[in-house]
């Protein structure tokens, strides 16, 4: 056999780096193993881990004694003393709490809750801090000043029925997904079971999509990942069907035909959203790819929003399979707000989302400062090594790669949200996207941010740009 012309083996991953570092919070597959996720309606409530605040019984006042023995009608009593403590390092809230509350002028000993904006939800992940709402701590692409509006969107979507986005399926055409105990693969131990649905491995062929890279888990992971269940990080979408498709090798790389063969199963299985984190390399066009080309016009046709990242090679090109037509392509952020010196822009480039690294050199961008230490990666659960039974929040995951799955799972939500109807179209949800993002870059950079940045919380709201009366 001849070998396949050099663009069928050009795809690879939009993740610019992973150095794979030993975490600082790890996840044994075989001790937490997957629990079902509770409803985001009631999450335990966070609090600061390094103090609580105690209420010291005041001595009963002379006055009140001599009342006492002359048998009249007692005073008003002393108000309560309030002592916030400290706690050294080592000691938890829990056992504070404990010691505290054994003292004899103790009146109460709580923890110091934290309180958060109304109408937000707020997951208890607890991330590497080991207290609940710990995430928000590593997920800035969620809800810092540059993220996407989690906790709003979160909320949004609860007060329609639909919490996470439940009721939609997604489809990650990736290297798969850490889904099932079989063999030895093991399922993420922050997914759950009941959260997949059939998917298919179209690069070994057989029914068992798992993943051997970590890139396809990671991805399925900001999509999806198990939310308020005491474990590791949060998904945007977390209540979706997650369906795992794998098309591309354990070095992260797959032909162009097995790539349509994929997106036409997953239109045929169900799928309302697709995730194609991956890119061909430059000069690739669409008259190289027609096969997919062809099946991704299938799938706009069906009704199937397909969105892909715009690739990493800082180029003023976006590249395929994001630069078809049909597909919402996706730029890359910072935590700064700027757009990542990898991500590729120009136009045809739809949004951007949170990738994570170094702001690129945009002279007039009040947010790019490239002279400044990188942003923050991406984190979330997935293989911490090469290992697929071993997990944990590995550093180095940048890229377009990262910043497609949140729009994917917004796309999710806006689904679930009903905001646009019972079936909005893939034209529909765009618009949306589009009409809900928030402006990044000064005038005329529609090139470099497309609409801007993905705006969760908005695009889940009430009212607004596309949507139906209720």
């Amino acid at each position: 056999m001849h070998p396949p012309p050099p663009h069928r083996r050009a795809l690879r991953l939009t993740r610019r780096f992973v150095r794979h570092a030993v975490p600082g919070f790890a996840l044994a597959a075989c001790v937490l193993g997957a629990s079902a996720v509770p409803a985001l309606a009631s999450p335990p409530a966070a609090y600061s881990p390094d103090r609580v605040v105690v209420g010291y019984a005041p001595p009963a006042p002379l006055s009140a004694r001599v009342a006492s023995a002359a048998g009249s009608g007692a005073p008003e009593p002393a108000m309560t003393r309030t002592r916030v403590v400290a706690l050294p390092r080592g000691v938890t809230v829990a056992s504070a709490l404990r010691r505290l509350r054994r003292g004899s002028n103790v009146a109460w000993a709580v923890p110091d809750y934290v309180a958060h904006t109304a109408g937000a939800v707020i997951p208890d992940d607890p991330g590497t801090s080991h207290t609940p709402g710990g995430w928000r701590d590593l997920q800035w692409n969620f809800a810092g000043e540059f993220g996407v509006g989690a906790p709003e969107a979160w909320a949004n979507v609860a007060a329609t029925g639909a919490p996470g986005g439940r009721g939609v399926t997604v489809a990650v055409l990736d290297t798969g997904i850490a889904y099932a105990n079989r063999g030895p693969f093991r399922r993420s131990p922050d997914f759950t079971p009941h959260e997949f649905v059939r998917g298919y491995d179209f690069v070994s062929g057989g029914p068992f999509p798992n993943d051997r890279n970590g890139h396809g888990t990671f991805v399925a992971s900001t999509i999806g990942e198990a939310t308020n269940n005491g474990k590791g990080l949060t998904g945007l979408a977390f209540g979706v069907h997650l369906m795992p498709v794998r098309v591309l090798d354990s070095q992260g790389e797959g032909e162009a035909s097995t790539i349509a063969r994929g997106v036409l199963f997953a239109v045929h299985h169900g799928a309302q959203v697709i995730n194609l984190s991956l890119e061909f390399s430059p000069g690739v066009t669409a008259s190289d790819i027609p096969e997919l080309i062809e099946a991704l016009r299938y799938a706009h046709r069906r009704g199937v929003l397909v969105v892909g990242a715009a690739g990493n090679e800082g180029h003023t090109a976006i590249a395929f399979p994001a630069h078809a037509p049909t597909v919402v392509s996706v730029g890359a952020t910072t935590e700064h707000g700027c757009l990542a010196g990898y991500s590729n822009d120009g136009t045809g480039l739809t949004i951007v989302a949170p990738g994570g690294g170094a702001d690129a050199s945009l002279p007039g961008d009040p947010n790019c400062r490239p002279e400044l230490p990188a942003g923050r990666d991406i984190f979330q659960v997935t293989f911490s090594g090469s290992s697929p039974r071993l997990f944990g929040l590995p550093t180095g995951y940048e890229g377009t790669s990262m910043a497609a799955p949140h729009v994917t799972a917004t796309a999710a939500l806006v689904i679930a949200s009903g905001v646009l109807g019972r079936h909005p179209t893939p034209s529909q949800i765009t618009a949306r996207l589009r009409a809900t993002a928030r402006k990044l870059g000064g005038p005329g950079d529609q090139s470099l941010y497309g609409a801007g940045l993905v705006n969760a919380a908005a695009a889940t709201a009430p009212g607004g740009p596309g949507a139906v009366p209720r």
